[in-house]
């Protein structure tokens, strides 16, 4: 009885760490999943957009600061740059940063695919599956990354960060 019952708990385990480990692969998938249903209310069950919010908003002030800062010289213009660049900003990362926005990002342009016609049998314009090709890695115990390129040939990549047993995108290490 005493075996049956470290083989039942040995088991258990392994299948825990099994699970934990096929996580941010269920949520690649999930997030798969809900934007070729255009279900786009359920990504915040593998997104989480506070943390996104957070890692992609000095990103995008950066980039912001830095084309003002190309246009009109160094100097005085930096600290006008970097205001202007907080009122520009929010904005953007406010669209970006929803599920439309990380629907879109995953997407796409829909336009394009209208103008080339690309269409599903049921007549609905074809999403292509971002994460198809996607190079997948741990970067540690919690971590996890996606990486995809741009037509550009520049990489993007999505983090996943683990919560308990659950994997959520967190962040997007934007391409340059």
């Amino acid at each position: 009885m005493k075996k049956w019952l470290i083989a039942g708990l040995c088991l258990l385990l392994v299948l825990l760490a099994a699970y934990t480990a096929a996580g941010p692969y269920l949520a690649v998938n999930g997030i798969r999943n809900v934007v070729a249903t255009g279900d786009y209310g359920e990504l915040a069950y593998f997104v989480d957009f506070q943390k996104l919010r957070e890692n992609v908003t000095p990103q995008i002030q950066t980039r912001i600061t830095r084309d003002i800062n190309q246009r009109l010289g160094a100097g005085s213009a930096a600290d006008i740059a970097s205001g202007v660049s907080l009122a520009i900003s929010a904005p953007v990362i406010d669209a970006m940063v929803s599920p439309l926005g990380v629907a879109t990002l995953l997407t796409g342009s829909t336009l394009a695919r209208k103008i080339t016609g690309k269409k599903n049998k049921d007549g609905r314009v074809h999403a292509d599956d971002p994460l198809k090709n996607a190079s997948t890695r741990y970067v540690s115990m919690s971590r996890f990354t996606a990486t995809v390129t741009t037509d550009e040939g520049k990489p993007l990549v999505f983090v996943f960060e683990r919560d308990g047993l659950r994997w959520k995108m967190t962040g997007l290490d934007l391409p340059d």
